[in-house]
Parts: C-alpha cells; sequence; structure tokens
C-alpha cells in the first residue's frame, strides 16, 4: 500500500494523485460483500457514480499520463480496500484491542520490509552509513514513526467507528482537497477536465456522506435461546 502510493507519487503529479485512489470505492465495495458478507444499498452505490464520472473526467484531463504511476495508484487503491476490510474483520480476533492491532500490523510490516530494505537499498546504506550516527537523522525517523503510529490508530478507530467504505471516502475526500491544494503549491497546469474530476469526486464524496447519514440502522438481529422456564 504505502510502496505503489510512493511509486504513484513518482510518476504522477500531486493534483492527479485522487483520481486513481478513487477506485478503492469499488474494490471496497466488492471486497466488502466478498470478505463480510456486508451488501451496499443502490442508493450509495448511485452516489458512487458521481466519484467514479469524476475518475474518468480526471483521467482525461491529466497532462501527460503516466501509465505505471495511474497502475501503481490502482494497486495502492487494492491494497488500501484490503486493508480496511482485514482491519474489520479481524479486529475482534484481538478483542477490539485497537493498541494491539497496531502492534501486529507495525512487526509484521518490519519482518516484511527488513529484507526489502537490504535487497533494493543495501548499496545505498553502506554509502550513506556515516549518516546513520546522525542525531538529525534519528530525530527525524523518530518522529516519522510518531506520525505513522498516530495515523495507523486514528485508521484503526474510523474503521471500527464506522466502516471501510467510509474509511474509504474520507481518504478520498482528503486526497481531492491535496489536490486543488497542489495547483497552487506546486504549480500544476489545471486544465477544464481535470479540476470537473476533482469537484466530482469531492461532490460525491458528500453526497455519499448526506446518504449515510440518512440511512436507516440496520435491524439487530432476533435473539435465538432456549425457551425459558
Amino acid at each position: 500500500m504505502v510502496t505503489f502510493n510512493n511509486i504513484c507519487l513518482q510518476y504522477v503529479a500531486v493534483s492527479f494523485y485522487n483520481v486513481a485512489r478513487c477506485l478503492s470505492l469499488v474494490f471496497n465495495v466488492v471486497f466488502t460483500y466478498v470478505f463480510l458478507g456486508r451488501t451496499t444499498s443502490l442508493l450509495t452505490c448511485s452516489t458512487l457514480l458521481v466519484v467514479m464520472v469524476g475518475f474518468i473526467s480526471g483521467v482525461q484531463g491529466e497532462i501527460g499520463l503516466s501509465v505505471l504511476g495511474t497502475a501503481a495508484g490502482v494497486l495502492a487503491s487494492l491494497f488500501v480496500s484490503l486493508n480496511s476490510i482485514f482491519t474489520t474483520k479481524v479486529l475482534p480476533m484481538v478483542d477490539n484491542d485497537k493498541s494491539l492491532m497496531l502492534y501486529y500490523n507495525n512487526l509484521n510490516a518490519s519482518y516484511l520490509f527488513l529484507p526489502l530494505i537490504f535487497l533494493f537499498e543495501g548499496q545505498i546504506l553502506l554509502d550513506n552509513r556515516a549518516k546513520l550516527l546522525s542525531l538529525f537523522f534519528w530525530g527525524c525517523m523518530t518522529i516519522t514513526g510518531v506520525m505513522g503510529f498516530a495515523i495507523g490508530l486514528v485508521t484503526v478507530m474510523q474503521v471500527k467507528a464506522t466502516s471501510p467504505l467510509t474509511h474509504n471516502m474520507s481518504g478520498i475526500a482528503k486526497s481531492a482537497f491535496q489536490s486543488l491544494m497542489a495547483f497552487y503549491i506546486w504549480g500544476n497546469e489545471a486544465t477544464f477536465k481535470g479540476v470537473a474530476g476533482i469537484l466530482l469526486v469531492i461532490f460525491g464524496s458528500g453526497l455519499y456522506t448526506f446518504v449515510q447519514m440518512n440511512a436507516p440502522a440496520p435491524a439487530k438481529p432476533a435473539d435465538v435461546g432456549l425457551p425459558r422456564k
């Protein structure tokens, strides 16, 4: 998820980043049904169509479209969706303990990333081994670790309090705002279709939130037990 996010940002403009992230909605609706057995209402799906129109418009409006960057964004969306789905599925196995869930996530990430770091960046580490003793380096790493832990904690809390789909929708709304800021900060060239795509994503996200807020609460299953004496 993090790897493909970084690859996507390496090859595409920041203003285009939210376009690829929109696909997490499609993956999330499918995976919510496949892994959790939950269906999404037709009205909610219709609001997601607005986001998908924004995705198409954003792709058509992108100047110098990178196929590799877009593919990496699609894969990032896939893994973002799977992460939120399996967080929901696995959290009850650790008694809904968010801290324990984060501990296992970080432990697994350490085992998975260490061999990849030595494989792809071993020479870079050797060439810059003097910097590994720098106080500035470890200070930056500590701040990054704390912020990463905070992001993970908020992610688990949000998925637990709402749903995987809501988590991805809020992420898309954030990415859309980030894209609008990119036009000003990075000076990305804006096109009519590109801006229209971003605005449609924001509108679709708001429409989804409105539908979810007004949706009736699901009925609780009736208690079925032994007859009382």
